[in-house]
């Protein structure tokens, strides 16, 4: 194994790392949410410092392997793709804290009944599932486990669309601040799925450049 594929390897072990740190989070976060976990909520905010250095040491990772090394075609898309997608999940993570804030900071937990009418719970796990078919599509280079989030976004999307009328409909029924910062929730996990979804195209721009390669390669 030559210089460039070792780092480019190592890059991809701490982008990995990087997937596990934000995948971890939301699992928090859908902890403090469905259960009002408070001190859950707290411990999110206490690791957004280690997840932001994370995403410095990628960065100058990427930017290292392009000073030392000039690469082309597919390593370039590799690290390209890797940039982008590390800034996506830090974005993710950072969504993460938002949503969790208010568990920290409110006296008033979010209403179970109102929690079930939205389907939150229901959007959480697809996210979560999002998450981890885009790990594997990534760890074991798979484009067709990473077009898999494409038809969960749709999920994501439904859910969010549905959930301003549910919410308007109990404005007379429960406490409006609490049912507005989870319509602001319910709004940020859509946000957070179509991050997901440019992620796994990510995946797919840099697999699908690398099969080709490979196909050429035995033509030659």
């Amino acid at each position: 194994m030559n210089t460039i594929d070792s780092e480019i390897l190592d890059l991809k072990k701490e982008l990995l790392k990087m997937f596990f740190l934000v995948e971890s989070q939301w699992e928090k976060g859908a902890t403090a949410i469905l259960n009002y976990d408070q001190d859950m909520a707290e411990e999110i905010s206490s690791s957004e410092n280690r997840i932001n250095a994370q995403e410095l040491k990628i960065d100058s990772d990427c930017e290292n392997i392009i000073a030392l090394h000039s690469p082309v075609a597919v390593d370039l898309r590799f690290i390209l793709s890797s940039y982008k997608i590390n800034h996506s999940l830090e974005h993710i993570a950072d969504i993460a804290q938002s949503i969790a804030k208010y568990v920290a900071d409110s006296d008033l937990a979010y209403n179970q009944e109102i929690i079930n009418q939205t389907k939150v719970n229901e959007m959480l796990e697809t996210f979560n599932s999002m998450m981890d078919c885009l790990i594997d599509a990534f760890e074991n280079e798979d484009p067709k486990i990473a077009r898999k989030v494409f038809k969960k976004d749709k999920v994501l999307n439904k859910i969010n669309a549905e959930a301003h009328k549910i919410i308007v409909n109990n404005m007379n029924s429960y406490d409006n601040g609490m049912l507005l910062f989870l319509l602001s929730s319910i709004r940020k996990i859509e946000r957070a799925g179509d991050s997901l979804k440019k992620i796994g195209e990510e995946i797919i721009y840099h697999l699908e450049a690398k099969v080709l390669k490979h196909q050429k390669n035995k033509l030659d």
